[in-house]
C-alpha cells in the first residue's frame, strides 16, 4: 500500500438535508472490516489503517456546520478511526472548496468524492490501489465496455455534458472521457502541488486539475467506478454560469503556460503562489 493515512474531502454547500445520511453511510462502511458490498469490489480492510474525513462547509447558510459537530465522530480524541472533521471557509463554489479541502490534508493519500454518496464509499479501495502505482487517480463513470452510468442522468444534463467534453477535450483535457466525476484520488505531494496551483473555482476546477497533472507529467489513472445520479444538485446551468465555464475552459491553458513537468527546476513563473 502507498501509504498509512487517507483524508476523504467532501465539499458541502447547504447539505444539512442530505448530509447526515451520507455519512451513516460512509462511517457505516469503513467500520465494517472484510465488508464487500460490491462483487470485484476490495473491502475497507484494503484501505490505509487511517482515515479521516474532513467535510469543508463552504459558506452554508443552513446547519451544515452544526450537523457535522454534532456527530458522534466529531472531534474524536480516543485515537480510535476513522475521524470526522470540519473545516469551515466562505462561500466560493465547490472548485474553492475542494482546494481547501485538499490543502489542508495531511496524510499519504487524499481523496474528494460529492457528499450526496452518488459514486458510493466501496469505490474508495479502488483509488487506494491505483495509487500504489499512480500519482493522481481520476474516477470514471466510462465502463471497460463502453457503458456510460452517466446515461441515468436527465436529457437536457447529457446534452450540456457532451457540449463539455467536446469543448476540454480539444482545448485542454485530451483524451481523458470523463472530466467531471466527482471522485478523484492523489499523492499529498501530487496534491499540494497541483491544487497549489489551481486558480478554477467554478465546475471547472476538475478540467484544470487533470490539464495541470498532465502538464506537470504526473502518473494517471482512470479508474471504471459505480455511480449513480442524486437528486437534490444546487447546479443550475444558467446563461452567466455557461459563460463563466466557457470563459475558465478557454483560459486554463493561458494561465498555466509557463507550468513545467515536475521535479525540474522551477522558473519564477513557474511557482505555485
Amino acid at each position: 500500500m502507498t501509504g498509512t493515512s487517507l483524508t476523504i474531502v467532501l465539499p458541502a454547500y447547504n447539505e444539512e438535508a442530505r448530509l447526515g445520511g451520507a455519512l451513516d453511510e460512509l462511517f457505516g462502511y469503513l467500520r465494517r472490516p472484510g465488508d464487500r458490498a460490491r462483487e470485484g469490489s476490495p473491502g475497507p480492510e484494503a484501505l490505509p489503517g487511517r482515515v479521516r474525513v474532513l467535510v469543508v462547509d463552504d459558506g452554508s447558510s443552513d446547519g451544515t456546520a452544526a450537523l457535522v459537530r454534532g456527530r458522534p465522530e466529531a472531534g474524536e480524541t480516543t485515537g480510535a478511526w476513522p475521524k470526522l472533521d470540519l473545516l469551515a471557509v466562505p462561500h466560493g463554489g465547490k472548485g474553492a472548496a475542494v482546494r481547501a479541502g485538499m490543502l489542508a490534508a495531511e496524510t499519504d493519500l487524499v481523496v474528494f468524492m460529492d457528499a450526496d454518496m452518488a459514486t458510493p464509499p466501496d469505490q474508495l479501495p479502488l483509488l487506494a490501489r491505483a495509487l500504489e502505482t499512480s500519482d493522481v487517480a481520476l474516477g470514471s463513470r466510462i465502463q471497460p465496455d463502453g457503458s456510460d452510468m452517466r446515461a441515468s442522468q436527465p436529457l437536457y444534463r447529457r446534452l450540456i455534458g457532451l457540449l463539455f467534453r467536446a469543448l476540454a477535450s480539444l482545448w485542454v483535457t485530451g483524451p481523458i472521457r470523463d472530466t467531471q466525476c466527482g471522485f478523484k484520488g492523489f499523492r499529498r505531494s501530487a496534491a499540494q502541488d497541483l491544487f497549489g496551483r489551481q486558480r478554477v473555482t467554478s465546475i471547472v476546477f476538475d478540467v484544470e486539475i487533470i490539464y495541470l497533472a498532465r502538464r506537470r507529467g504526473y502518473r494517471l489513472a482512470v479508474v471504471p467506478i459505480h455511480w449513480a445520479d442524486r437528486a437534490g444538485s444546487h447546479m443550475r446551468m444558467r446563461p452567466g454560469l455557461a459563460a463563466r465555464v466557457a470563459w475558465d475552459l478557454f483560459r486554463i491553458p493561458l494561465v498555466h503556460r509557463g507550468v513545467g513537468r515536475h521535479g525540474a527546476a522551477l522558473a519564477d513563473g513557474d511557482r505555485p503562489a
